[in-house]
């Protein structure tokens, strides 16, 4: 694995969606730069400091939300003289994303009035009244051509079905939620599902004409759906429950297939193997080494810290069964309770599933959907910050948890990568969507690391080094 130098950052960070570049925000400014060189391709100054960033479809336009204004900017790679100002006055603006053809920014306003579609090609523009929340109540079909909004009119939900050709109405039905929270197209554009609040478990599936094909309520009065995620095969859905189990669901039947639970105890029999961070002491070979003041002082004390910096590493330990994983009691005196899947991910092949329980925050489960049954169990020593599978290829997973530290896993086994960076602790990671690059934030650095190659095949060592 290739290292850059690490750069400074001070907000978002994301990759193009073509994988060529890299645009980071450092205050109000926004910085382009080339992924292989990381060389400055484009410099942006806006107005304000840059709250969130998202590229066009086609990365030829950057836009920038910046929400302590509220305004939104939008920037021309191809044009650099070309830029948008979206400012809705008093309104505010609340979120702000790209259409699938790159040529419209969608706006929704504060205290949800209105959701507003701005074209790049004329003055024209379209509202939407009475959108509910932001991100999880818009969805794009996969090809682009329809869109899905939640209003709330009177005190229940509906659906809009929009074109994005003329972004005309072309349909409206009320859905069976007293509070929908999400909603989401199936990858195959063939139905639409949604979810209702945390106080109410209901899932529902709708086809686009306004069918309910699904209703899904396994239980009553307790707390409801905290995570959802298709398989990217389309085939199953997953869904991560408060009470700290996965339902899997397949999509011909709308049946549950698979029930995954997560308990703090790991009992024979379990095919899973179940890797657990450890420090190692690293062996000192005098003759090797020219020493400090400091460390022989420390020999001559006859004790040696192993807690200093560069006197141990951290590798991945494959302990036996049964294993007792570090579990957290919920504080049931303080709102949003830490508990129940609050991370779940599907491989790019739905061969795995990856999920964390919040109860459980230094844990990652990855299950085999083929066996139904954990394949692995990586223990960590500190709170799982985020994870992410390889989006081309083989099953292959990274994950952090704000140390300098790189975690990763495959089929062959699991890995840890210290990274060589003073003062470097990774807090958040990002995939390419050409896959082969990683986006790796600390605090006020980023870096990038590329894979030159494939993981090993050998499952007899589940550590490695810096120099990987």
């Amino acid at each position: 694995m290739e290292l850059t130098e690490a750069f400074k950052q001070a907000g978002p960070c994301c990759f193009s969606p073509d994988g060529g570049l890299v645009a980071v925000a450092v205050d109000h400014r926004l910085f382009i730069r080339n992924v292989f060189s990381l060389k400055v391709e484009q410099l942006y100054s806006c107005v304000d400091k840059i709250s969130f960033i998202e590229w066009a479809p086609d990365s030829e336009y950057v836009l920038c939300g910046l929400y302590k204004r509220p305004m939104v900017q939008a920037w021309s790679l191809t044009h650099p003289d070309w830029t948008c100002k979206i400012d809705e006055g008093p309104a505010g603006i609340a979120y702000a994303r790209w259409s699938p053809d790159s040529r419209h920014i969608l706006t929704t306003s504060d205290f949800q009035l209105r959701l507003t579609v701005w074209s790049l090609l004329n003055t024209a523009c379209v509202h939407v009244q009475w959108p509910k929340h932001s991100a999880k109540t818009l969805s794009f079909t996969t090809d682009g051509k329809f869109a899905a909004v939640c209003i709330r009119r009177d005190c229940k939900d509906y659906l809009n079905l929009l074109s994005c050709h003329s972004w005309e109405l072309m349909g409206a039905f009320p859905v069976d939620t007293l509070d929908l929270s999400g909603l989401q197209w199936a990858p195959d554009d063939t139905s639409i599902l949604v979810w209702d609040s945390l106080l109410e478990y209901k899932v529902l599936i709708y086809s686009p004409d306004g069918r309910c094909l699904l209703k899904y309520q396994p239980y009553d009065s307790a707390l409801g759906v905290k995570t959802l995620a298709w398989s990217p095969c389309g085939q199953f859905l997953a869904v991560g429950s408060y009470d700290q189990q996965v339902r899997a669901l397949n999509h011909l039947t709308w049946k549950t297939f698979a029930h995954f639970m997560h308990t703090t105890t790991i009992r024979a029999p379990c095919n899973a193997t179940i890797f657990k961070e450890v420090d190692e002491p690293l062996q000192l070979h005098m003759s090797d080494l020219s020493l400090s003041d400091d460390f022989a002082l420390n020999i001559q004390d006859g004790s040696t810290d192993n807690s200093r910096e560069g006197n141990c590493r951290v590798k991945y330990k494959v302990v036996d069964l049964p294993v007792n994983l570090p579990f957290q009691k919920p504080v049931i005196d303080k709102p949003n309770p830490k508990q129940g899947i609050g991370l779940m991910s599907w491989s790019c092949d739905s061969q795995y599933l990856l999920t964390r329980n919040d109860s459980m925050p230094t844990v990652l489960w990855i299950w085999d959907i083929c066996r139904l049954e954990p394949a692995a169990v990586l223990i960590h020593k500190d709170p799982i910050r985020a994870a992410a599978w390889d989006p081309t290829g083989g099953p292959r997973l990274v994950l952090c948890t704000g140390s300098p530290n790189l975690y990763m896993w495959s089929p062959a086994g699991a890995w840890c990568v210290s990274i060589p960076l003073p003062d470097f602790s990774i807090c958040d990671l990002k995939w390419s969507s050409a896959g082969g690059r990683l986006l790796l934030k600390s605090k006020e650095t980023f870096s990038c690391a590329a894979f030159v190659q494939d993981l090993p095949d050998s499952t007899e060592e589940c550590t490695t080094s810096d120099d990987e």
